[in-house]
């Protein structure tokens, strides 16, 4: 048996869904999928999800709490973690009519991710590495776990998404389809950790 790792780039997966307008499909068993993208004689040895906290829009005031649902059905999914960078705000200024916005812009995701990868892979934790992102500015910690490291590593792209760089540098590169996705959702309605009742979203649905 070979030993896998999965690194989920939470963001990037959420965005390459909504892009595809597969809104049904956020409600995702991400442990499930990494499951479903092994092969051979892999078995699963972790899941690691990588996040960041959104804020509430006028637009979208309910932006927070379905998210933090979500992330608590993932905390009893068992050999998960999860691990969240944030989001940090700028000011953003039209050079032509001087109208001022505001934008919100992640921040330490990719980071996170190269550390874990490299210290799972300096660890011995893993054979292979499954990335499930398309975030070409993880190209160096790919290289670095496959050349210092000897690992083998995955690149599966989230729908709607790709990096050209990524699918270069990694061992294998492919994109994650419809119907892996779909038999990979949680269960409509689940037990957190405190016992509390978790349910799908409404508008997830």
């Amino acid at each position: 048996m070979t030993r896998a790792a999965v690194y989920v780039d939470g963001l990037n997966l959420y965005y390459g869904l909504r892009n595809k307008g597969w809104r049904r499909y956020y409600w995702l068993d991400v442990r499930r999928l990494a499951e479903r993208l092994l092969v051979g004689d892999q078995t699963l040895a972790r899941v690691r999800y990588f996040t960041a906290r959104v804020s509430a829009q006028p637009n979208d005031p309910d932006k927070p709490r379905r998210q933090n649902a979500y992330l608590e059905a993932l905390a009893t999914l068992p050999d998960l973690t999860i691990h969240e960078g944030y989001f940090m705000s700028k000011e953003r200024r039209c050079p032509e009519c001087e109208a001022v916005w505001r934008t919100y812009e992640e921040k330490m995701t990719d980071v996170n991710i190269a550390v874990e990868m490299l210290g799972d892979a300096a660890d011995d934790a893993f054979d292979t590495a499954i990335l499930i992102s398309a975030d070409s500015d993880l190209v160096g910690p790919v290289r670095a776990v496959r050349e210092r490291h000897g690992k083998r590593v995955v690149a599966a792209f989230p729908p709607n998404r790709q990096s050209w760089d990524l699918r270069r540098t990694a061992d294998v590169a492919f994109g994650i389809g419809h119907g892996v996705l779909r038999h990979s959702q949680l269960p409509e309605q689940l037990l957190g950790t405190d016992g509390s009742v978790l349910n799908r979203p409404q508008r997830w649905r």
